[in-house]
């Protein structure tokens, strides 16, 4: 397994090789109703957790293979999404295939795909009827009218994604290094399914989405803190010392950070974020301590057994 894992990251420092780590949802469930579920996921444990009305600016970290999570948060009233990530994954015709099939499962009221559908798909939710008290129909009559589809088709079409009348805009935003892509204090939510444990510089990105952020302005985050095929075990990617990992990742721009849960935490309140919901999760297929490397060795019992997070917070 090592050996494999090494050669991979090795293959990085050749010019012109194709990055093989694991791309942000690649995976069969990549559809429009794994986008539509992961969306409405958010969105319900939000309203659960405090946010009171459906956003109007809202950012996602790492789309990965097509910008449908945000189109759903169009879909659901909000007017401007905005799309960041370190490579260009996301292809516009496939944004359109994925847009035009979230219409359908919008105007049908579809539940919320469940565990049957999406057994490894976080954030759980206690029943997943279509969320009609939080979409009801009045707001649904004008998120998905006619003349407001038509021109969010003519936005995807558009390579620039350039605002048209009606105050409506997609962005995409690749490769986001600078804070300054996104106007201070113009978002009322900002997202991420299974991304910030790639984030290589976390105090930058949880300083820019404070920047980014109206006062009172509310983020979801679902945390993956697994071994990402690097190990049979969750945690094994705490197994390996420094030298070893730095071989691992060779020149992969978008890897694993191997940073604990409490450390997002920690980044949350220096950047003057409130939490308001913490719920994580717990796996199998276990490491012990002392198979650790010795960074990870004193982990505090809450890391040691955390695979994974969902982090609510809202802007002080």
């Amino acid at each position: 397994m090592l050996l494999k894992i090494v050669l991979s990251g090795m293959l990085q420092e050749i010019p012109g090789f194709k990055s093989l780590r694991p791309r942000v949802r690649q995976d069969p469930g990549f559809t429009a109703r794994y986008c539509y579920s992961t969306w409405l996921r958010h969105l319900v444990a939000s309203f659960k957790g405090g946010l009171q009305k459906i956003p109007e600016a809202v950012a996602e970290l790492g789309p990965g293979d097509s910008l449908g999570t945000g189109l759903a948060a169009i879909l659901s009233g909000a007017a401007r999404f905005y799309a960041l990530d370190i490579l260009p994954y996301a292809d516009s015709g496939q944004n359109l295939r994925v847009f035009e099939e979230l219409v359908e499962l919008f105007k049908a009221r579809s539940p919320v795909p469940g565990n049957d559908e999406f057994p490894d798909l976080k954030p759980p939710l206690e029943d997943y009827p279509f969320p009609s008290w939080i979409l009801s129909e009045a707001l649904l009559k004008e998120s998905l009218a006619a003349k407001r589809l038509e021109a969010i088709r003519q936005i995807l079409k558009n390579t620039e994604r350039k605002p048209v009348p009606g105050g409506l805009e997609i962005r995409y935003f690749v490769p986001w290094c600078d804070p300054g892509v996104i106007q201070e204090q113009s978002l009322d939510m900002i997202f991420s399914q299974a991304v910030l444990e790639h984030v290589t510089d976390l105090s930058l990105a949880y300083g820019a989405m404070s920047r980014w952020l109206k006062p009172g302005g509310w983020m979801s985050h679902q945390i993956d803190f697994k071994s990402h095929g690097t190990s049979k075990y969750w945690n094994g990617h705490w197994r390996y010392p420094s030298w070893a990992w730095d071989m691992i990742t060779g020149k992969r721009k978008y890897f694993l950070n191997r940073q604990p849960c409490s450390v997002h935490l920690a980044l949350h309140r220096e950047h003057g974020f409130e939490i308001t919901g913490e719920l994580r999760y717990a796996a199998t297929e276990t490491l012990s301590r002392h198979q650790l490397a010795s960074p990870f060795r004193n982990f505090s019992e809450a890391d040691f057994s955390t695979s994974g997070v969902l982090i609510q917070s809202r802007k002080k």
